[in-house]
């Protein structure tokens, strides 16, 4: 018997002394468990089922990516919830998808590269897992239609999570949770790799963020300030210097009401890019350096900047655009000669223009989005799990 063991039994039989035999069990118990390790698993019954509808602004749109092989439930979107912060899926028990698209970060990572199972660092930072619903190309370079498609990769990159989704399921059937879980979304409890990508992409397609400051102005219930409308304007316009209009130039990659257009861009961070962005997958020498315009959606929370976070702040981003745009030859177009000084070859904001768009940036923080419940670790205490050992 290890030391472990002698040290709960000797507080055990102390125990039973002075409280009821059935206390003490009781302690006895919650020490095992905390030493053996523990876990909460949600009664299924208290699981809501059915359709999961999706609830967002008219002016976002209808045009949803939901494939038909995996029509959302609430049922499917709590199994892929509780599996975006399992850890089992990692070769090493140590990361889930959580650890590198955290919640208060509007689900990116607070690095410039996020590290795996190996401790290696990522080629590419983390990006932010927000209003995927609309989209049809992911990662920096668009490898991916689907959110099915992309989950694959860092469940099974040797660098990220590590394991295949063969082993990921075999973890999952040897627990007293999931085999349940997944029979209330499948209609039995066979548990796969295909089920549990299909699971988190139903929980990842719930991550709506549409109650920022610029949303509510949207819907005529908040007021910005006259440095917000000013930063607005300059967000959405572009410079003529002969006209005598200022602009910050950003629609272009940034446009719409979710601040996010599906391009892929050069944005002059390099003469010679040292990653190939979409080139890598078109072959063409026009695409090298270009990358997806990422969303601006609670942008102010993200840092760092870039798909190789090299910009720390907004302000250098800002400066960035302002500035210090590098030519090369697959420079986005609407990035070259554009300046609010006649003859210019750079943006050349002012410097209270910068903090006027800095300012309507952070209109775009949508604090109920980090603190929704709906999207947290379901593995919490709550009053409808229950305790098991594992």
């Amino acid at each position: 018997m290890n030391n472990k063991k002698r040290r709960i039994l000797r507080f055990y039989y102390r125990s039973k002394k002075r409280w009821s035999k059935s206390y003490a069990i009781f302690i006895l118990i919650i020490l095992t468990v905390g030493l053996s390790g523990w876990s909460l698993f949600a009664d299924t019954d208290a699981i809501e089922t059915g359709p999961y509808k999706f609830i967002y602004p008219a002016n976002f749109g209808n045009r949803i990516s939901v494939p038909d092989d995996n029509p959302t439930t609430k049922q499917g979107v709590y199994l892929g919830r509780t599996l975006f912060y399992e850890k089992k899926l990692s070769a090493t028990n140590t990361i889930s998808c959580a650890s590198c698209h955290k919640q208060e970060r509007a689900f990116t990572d607070d690095k410039a590269f996020s590290k795996g199972i190996d401790n290696v660092p990522t080629s590419r930072n983390a990006m932010s897992l927000t209003n995927l619903l609309w989209t049809r190309k992911f990662f920096w370079d668009g490898r991916s239609a689907s959110l099915e498609e992309q989950a694959v990769f860092p469940l099974t990159n040797l660098h990220e999570m590590g394991q295949s989704l063969d082993n990921s399921a075999q973890k999952l059937r040897n627990t007293p949770q999931y085999p349940a879980l997944f029979k209330l979304v499948y209609g039995d409890d066979a548990i796969t790799g295909d089920r549990i990508i299909k699971a988190i992409a139903q929980f990842e397609r719930t991550l709506i963020s549409c109650n920022s400051r610029y949303d509510q102005y949207l819907k005529n219930t908040y007021q910005p300030t006259e440095r917000e409308l000013k930063g607005m304007a300059l967000f959405m316009t572009g410079p003529d210097p002969e006209k005598g209009i200022r602009g910050a130039n950003c629609v272009h990659c940034h446009g719409g009401t979710k601040n996010y257009m599906e391009f892929f861009h050069n944005n002059g961070l390099d003469s010679i890019p040292a990653d190939a962005g979409i080139e890598s997958i078109t072959g063409l020498s026009s695409d090298r350096g270009r990358f997806k315009a990422p969303t601006l959606r609670n942008i102010a929370l993200t840092a760092p900047y870039m798909h190789d976070g090299r910009f720390e702040t907004l302000e250098q981003v800002v400066d960035h655009y302002s500035e210090h745009i590098k030519q090369s030859p697959s420079l986005s177009t609407f990035l070259i000669g554009e300046s609010n000084e006649r003859g210019g070859t750079s943006l050349k904001l002012r410097p209270e223009e910068k903090k006027e768009l800095i300012a309507f940036l952070n209109m775009l923080t949508d604090s109920t989005f980090i603190t929704d419940k709906r999207f947290s670790d379901p593995n919490k205490l709550t009053t409808n799990c229950k305790l098991t050992t594992k």
